[in-house]
C-alpha cells in the first residue's frame, strides 16, 4: 500500500493493523474512526464541554449529550504541540503562539494577563481597605449586634500593623474577655512587643500571629514566654499548644467561632460533634481529658493526619480510639503515629467503616498496607517571577503523553512527546475511568512520511448527561510496576510512606566494611601456540582491523577457526551455535559483565558490595527501588537540599535518551520511555576553564579470580563544548552538561598533557595524587563485581572496558559508568603522553599493546591495579 492513498475500509485495517489492535479500540468502531480520519473530523465539541476547577487552576471535561452507551463512538482528538525533549525549550522560544496556547491550556498563564491591571485593581482595593481604627470600630458593633457586652473574638488581619500601631491599639485595657486574636499577615517584627501585650490578656485561648515578620527572627522565644504567661492558650499560631482543651476541639469541630465564640460553661458543648477534623495541628498527645468518649459521644469521623503524637504509643493511641464506639471513619498518616499497615490499623479498631476514605473491606480484600482515597491533584506551582516559557515546562508533565516511531529497519532511539488539544487535555484521571485515549498515527498514502498524529478517544462504560469524562493515566500499568508511587506524578500522595521505606533503605545502604582482595601476581601467561604460529583473530571492530599490526596475530573472516573472538556483539550459547564457536576460543568478554556494563546493575554491585560508596552518586533503578527515590526526593525537598537528578537509560550509550532535570513529576514520566536509573546529578565538579568534563579510562582484564586487572598508561579528557550553568534553561543544551560529542558534533579534543599541565595550573593541585585515588577507585569496581559475581570467573576471557570518572568540586573522583568493549577513537587517532609523562604511546600501536597484555602476557605502557 506504499504511496497509494487509502480509499477503503479494507486498506485502512490493512496498513493500521498494528495501530488498531495496539490502540484496543473495538473493532466495530473502526469504520467509524476511517471516515474521521479520511474527512479530518474533530467533532468533540458536539459531545463534551470544558469546565473550569480547583479555582481555574485545572479543567474536568464533561459530557453535554444525553447519553453515550459504551463503545459507541470514536472521537478524534488533535495534538497540540508535538516534540522530542530536548527542543521543548527552543520550540517554546521560537514558535509563534505556541508558549501562550501551552500556558492557557496547562492552566499557568492566567496572572501573567494583564498584570498592569491587576496591580491597579490591587492598588484601588488598597485605597478602600478599612483603616485599623475603623477595623476595630467596626469589629466591636459586630459583637454588640450579636448581643455580646464585650469583644471576645478579634480579627485585624493584613492591616499593616507594625509595633507602634500594635501599642497604640491598648487590646488588654479595652477587651479585658478577649478570647481569640488574629494578627495574621502584619508587620510585627519586635518580639518585646507583641509579649509584652499578648501576655495581658490572660484569658485567650487563640492566637494567630502567621505570616508576621516576628516569627522569622524571634519564634521559639515568642512560644515559650506566651505559653508560660497565659496558660488558657489553647490555639497557637494555628497549632494546639499542650493545654488544649474543650474549646480548642471545639473550634476544630465548628462549635466555636466567630459567631460563638465560648460556651459558657455549659455542660457537654461538644456533644453534637460527629466529625472532628484536627489534621495539621501539631498535636503531641491525644490522651487528652476533653477529647473522650464523655465530650464526644457521638464522634463517628475524626482526622488527626499530620500531627506527631509523638507523646503516645501505637498501644496508647488505639486504647483511646477503641473507647469512642461511634467512631467508624478515621483519616490518619500511613505509615504514621498508628503503624505502617492498613490492615493492622482495622485489626485493632474493628468498628471502622472507611479508613483515609477508602471501604474497609476493599482493605482486607486487596491486603494493601498504605490505602488512601483523598490524595490531590498535583497543579503547578508557578513562582511569580517565572516566565510563560518556565511555567509551561514546569507545568507540562502534568499533561504530557509520548509514542516512538518504527519502521521495519529501525526504532527511534529517542520519544517524541505530545500534549493533546483542550478537549484531551481537560480529561481527568480516574482508577476507574469512562473513557479510554490511545495514541494513533493516520497514513493517508500508507507510509510513514504521509503520517498524521491524533489521539483517539471512546467511551469504555456507558455515560449520561453531566459526568466527567476521565481516563486511567496509567492504563495497563498495576502495582507490579508501581501504580500507586507513579501516580505520584499527578497526585499529592502520602510523603510520609515514601520517606519511610527510604529510611529503611538507607539503613540497608550503610556503607560496608570490605576488605580490597589481595593484590595477585600476574599469573595470565601468553597463550601463544607452541609451534610459533601467530593467533588467529576474529573481529567486527575497524579499529582492530586496521590497528592490530603484530606478527603475533592474524586477522580471519572464519570465526569458527579464530583463537580469539573480539567483537562489539554479544555472543551468547544460541550465538556460539549458530556461528560454531567452542569453549576453547578466547573472547572478549566475561560470563555476567552485565553487572559492570548495564548502568542498574552496575550500581546494584556497588552498593552490594560497599554501600553507599562516596565515589558513586546515590543511584536507584526506577523499575524496582521508585517507592525509595521518591522518599528520597521528599527528603532533600524538605530539607532544603539540591534536588538536581540525571536519568540514563540502562544500557544506551552516547547519553542517549538521557535527561537532567529536579522535577519529581518528569522524573516519573520519563520512566515511559523505557528503564531508567536516576542519579544524583552532581552539581558542582570539578571545572576546566569553566567548562565540565569528565575521564575515560581503558582497563583491561585478564582475569576475575583471581583478580587481574590493568590500567593503560593513556586516559583522554572529554569536555562539553560550552561553559557549565545551573541555570535551569541549560539543562535543554546537550552541549553545556554533556561531554561526549564523538557523533555528530563539535569535537574538540585536548591532548592528555597539555589539560593536566593547566589543570593543575588552574587548581592549584597535583595531578598524580588524583590518578592515585582514580586508581583506587576503579580497583574497587571491580573488587565489588568479583566479590559480588564470583560467577563471572572464566578462563577463557579477556576483555577491555572503559571507565567513565568525574572529579566533584573538591576534585574527589565518581564512578559514571562502565561501558564494553569501548570506543577508542581518540587512542587510535592522537599519540598521547603516558600518565606519568615518561613515555609515547602511538596511535597505530594502541591495539598492538591492548592484545599484548591480555594474551601474550605482557606489561607495555599498563600498570596493575
Amino acid at each position: 500500500m506504499a504511496n497509494k492513498k487509502i480509499s477503503s475500509l479494507e486498506d485502512f485495517v490493512k496498513v493500521h493493523g498494528i495501530l488498531l489492535a495496539a490502540s484496543g479500540l473495538p473493532q466495530k468502531l473502526y469504520a467509524r474512526l476511517f471516515h474521521k480520519l479520511a474527512s479530518d473530523t474533530l467533532d468533540g465539541g458536539a459531545h463534551f464541554q470544558i469546565e473550569p476547577c480547583d479555582d481555574a487552576r485545572r479543567r474536568r471535561l464533561v459530557l453535554t449529550s444525553e447519553s453515550m452507551p459504551k463503545d459507541s463512538d470514536v472521537f478524534l482528538i488533535d495534538h497540540a504541540w508535538t516534540f522530542r525533549l530536548p527542543d521543548a525549550y527552543k520550540q517554546l522560544q521560537e514558535i509563534p503562539g505556541l508558549a501562550e496556547r501551552m500556558g492557557s491550556l496547562m492552566c499557568v498563564a492566567t496572572d501573567l494577563e494583564g498584570k498592569d491591571g491587576v496591580e491597579e485593581e490591587e492598588d484601588a482595593e488598597n485605597y478602600e481597605q478599612l483603616s485599623v481604627d475603623q477595623t476595630l470600630e467596626s469589629e466591636i458593633r459586630s459583637a454588640a449586634d450579636k448581643g455580646y457586652d464585650s469583644l471576645r473574638w478579634l480579627e485585624l488581619e493584613g492591616l499593616g500593623i507594625d509595633a507602634d500601631t500594635f501599642l497604640s491599639l491598648h487590646l488588654p485595657s479595652k477587651f479585658q474577655d478577649l478570647l481569640a486574636l488574629s494578627l495574621f499577615g502584619n508587620k510585627l517584627e519586635s518580639a518585646d512587643v507583641v509579649i509584652q501585650e499578648v501576655t495581658k490578656l490572660k484569658t485567650l485561648k487563640a492566637l494567630w500571629l502567621n505570616d508576621n515578620p516576628v516569627l522569622q527572627e524571634s519564634e521559639g522565644r515568642l512560644a515559650d514566654e506566651i505559653l508560660q504567661s497565659c496558660p488558657s492558650l489553647e490555639i497557637y499560631n494555628s497549632c494546639f499548644t499542650p493545654n488544649y482543651g474543650l474549646w480548642a476541639l471545639g473550634f476544630c469541630g465548628d462549635v466555636f467561632g466567630k459567631d460563638n465564640p465560648d460556651y459558657d460553661q455549659q455542660d457537654q458543648p461538644l456533644r453534637n460533634v460527629t466529625s472532628l477534623d484536627l489534621s495539621n495541628r501539631s498535636i503531641h498527645s491525644l490522651a487528652n481529658k476533653a477529647f473522650s468518649v464523655d465530650e464526644l459521644p457521638l464522634l463517628s469521623h475524626l482526622n488527626i493526619r499530620g500531627n506527631p503524637l509523638d507523646q503516645n504509643s501505637v498501644g496508647e493511641l488505639f486504647q483511646v480510639l477503641k473507647l469512642f464506639p461511634s467512631l467508624s471513619s478515621l483519616e490518619v498518616d500511613i505509615p504514621g503515629p498508628l503503624g505502617n499497615s492498613a490492615v493492622e490499623i482495622l485489626e485493632s479498631l474493628p468498628n471502622l467503616s472507611l479508613l483515609n476514605g477508602v471501604d474497609t473491606a476493599k482493605i482486607f480484600e486487596n491486603g494493601k498496607h498504605v490505602v488512601d482515597s483523598m490524595i490531590q491533584p498535583r497543579l503547578p506551582e508557578p513562582k511569580p517571577e517565572d516566565s510563560l516559557i518556565d511555567r509551561v515546562l514546569g507545568a507540562m508533565w502534568l499533561y504530557v503523553m509520548n509514542y516512538r516511531l518504527a519502521d521495519e529497519e529501525k526504532i527511534d532511539e529517542t520519544s517524541l512527546w505530545y500534549v493533546m488539544d483542550e478537549l484531551g487535555s481537560a480529561l481527568g484521571h480516574s482508577d476507574e475511568p469512562n473513557f479510554k485515549v490511545a495514541p494513533f498515527l493516520f497514513m493517508p498514502s500508507g507510509n510513514l512520511d504521509s503520517a498524521v498524529s491524533y489521539s483517539i478517544m471512546w467511551p469504555i462504560k456507558s455515560c449520561h448527561k453531566g459526568d466527567e469524562c476521565t481516563r486511567d493515566f496509567l492504563s495497563g500499568i498495576g502495582e507490579d510496576k508501581h501504580r500507586s508511587a507513579r501516580l505520584t506524578a499527578w497526585f499529592h500522595t502520602p510523603e510520609n510512606y515514601f520517606i519511610h521505606e527510604f529510611e529503611k533503605y538507607q539503613q540497608n545502604q550503610h556503607v560496608k566494611a570490605f576488605k580490597s582482595l589481595p593484590l595477585t601476581p600476574t599469573i595470565s601467561q601468553s597463550i601463544r601456540h607452541n609451534d610459533g604460529s601467530p593467533l588467529l583473530v576474529h573481529t567486527d571492530l575497524p579499529q582492530v582491523e586496521e590497528f592490530l599490526t603484530r606478527s603475533e596475530f592474524v586477522l580471519t573472516n572464519e570465526p569458527k577457526d579464530a583463537d580469539i573472538i573480539w567483537t562489539s556483539m554479544q555472543v551468547d550459547e544460541e550465538v556460539k551455535k549458530a556461528v560454531g564457536l567452542t569453549d576453547d576460543q578466547y573472547i572478549n568478554q566475561f560470563p555476567f559483565e552485565a553487572c559492570l556494563v548495564m548502568k542498574h546493575h552496575l550500581a546494584e554491585t556497588i552498593q552490594k558490595a560497599y554501600g553507599s560508596p562516596e565515589w558513586l552518586q546515590p543511584t536507584y533503578n526506577l523499575e524496582t527501588e521508585l517507592t525509595q527515590f521518591i522518599g528520597d526526593y521528599c527528603v532533600r525537598k524538605r530539607d532544603g537540599l539540591n534536588n538536581l537528578w540525571i536519568l540514563k537509560p540502562w544500557n544506551m550509550a552516547r547519553t542517549i535518551d538521557t535527561s537532567i532535570t529536579d522535577n519529581l513529576s518528569a522524573i516519573i514520566r520519563m520512566m515511559e520511555t523505557g528503564p531508567k536509573i536516576c542519579q544524583k546529578y552532581i552539581e558542582h565538579p570539578a571545572l576546566f576553564k569553566g567548562k565540565k568534563f569528565d575521564l575515560r579510562y581503558v582497563v583491561l582484564l585478564r582475569s576475575i579470580d583471581p583478580l587481574e586487572i590493568y590500567l593503560t598508561d593513556i586516559f583522554w579528557v572529554r569536555l562539553s563544548n560550552n561553559p557549565y550553568s545551573l541555570e535551569k534553561h541549560s539543562f535543554f543544551e546537550y552541549e553545556t552538561h554533556f561531554t561526549v560529542m564523538n557523533y555528530g558534533r563539535k569535537l574538540n579534543h585536548k591532548p592528555t598533557s597539555e589539560f593536566v599541565r593547566e589543570f593543575e595550573q588552574e587548581h592549584n593541585v597535583k595531578w598524580m595524587d588524583i590518578h592515585e585515588k582514580v586508581k583506587q577507585v576503579i580497583r574497587q569496581v571491580f573488587e565489588a563485581a568479583a566479590l559480588v559475581h564470583p560467577e563471572m570467573k572464566s578462563d577463557k576471557s579477556r576483555a577491555m572496558y572503559g571507565v567513565d570518572v568525574m572529579l566533584d568540586s573538591s576534585f574527589q573522583p565518581k564512578i559514571l559508568e562502565v561501558t564494553y568493549c569501548p570506543d577508542c577513537m581518540r587512542a587510535c587517532t592522537y599519540d598521547m603522553e603516558t600518565i606519568n609523562g615518561k613515555g609515547i604511546v602511538k596511535a597505530k600501536e594502541f591495539f598492538n599493546y591492548v592484545f599484548g597484555c591480555l594474551f601474550l602476557g605482557e606489561t607495555s605502557h599498563v600498570t596493575p591495579l
